[in-house]
């Protein structure tokens, strides 16, 4: 065996000893319960209509939850929030109730994979202008036809939009 090649596999074997990275860990949905309290607005969850936002941390296993999409987009957007994010999760508004969306949790998808619909006449949870997800682009479009506004996808959802005035 040539002795170039020889050292070459010992030292590709040693290289692979040494990596001690662990599986990454996998983060689900939770379900809101009753004790689910918003992040900025200090309101039990359950009590507020339209779709909901969790972002899990890195460092932690529960949820931060946001009674509204768009507090959770702002969280992600503001330089002082933890950029720890392991996980992001919204509402999908496909097949689902206005008023409790969060009863069902086959309705959590990943919030950089849905599409949104902004600018529309449907207020969100606390009053103010949402950005609506969904899964799939027939139910935006239905929706836009009813409520008006237009589809966007994550990161195109303006910054101004989010941290602008919400009326």
């Amino acid at each position: 065996m040539n002795i170039k090649l020889f050292f070459c596999f010992l030292l590709i074997l040693a290289l692979s000893a040494c990596d001690n990275s662990s599986p990454k860990q996998t983060y689900t949905p939770q379900d809101v319960t009753r004790d689910d309290i918003g992040y900025y607005c200090n309101m039990i969850i359950e009590d507020h209509p339209g779709p909901k936002a969790q972002i899990i941390l890195s460092n932690t296993e529960k949820a931060i939850w946001f009674s509204s999409v768009r507090d959770a987009v702002a969280f992600n957007l503001l330089p002082e929030e933890s950029k720890d994010i392991a996980a992001f999760y919204v509402t999908a508004m496909d097949k689902t109730d206005w008023d409790h969306p969060e009863k069902k949790n086959s309705t959590w998808i990943q919030a950089q994979s849905a599409m949104y619909v902004i600018n529309s006449r449907q207020r969100g949870g606390m009053g103010q202008m949402e950005a609506i997800p969904f899964k799939q682009k027939e139910s935006a479009n239905s929706f836009i036809e009813k409520h008006g506004g237009e589809i966007l996808m994550y990161d195109e959802i303006p910054k101004n939009y989010i941290l602008g005035n919400t009326q």
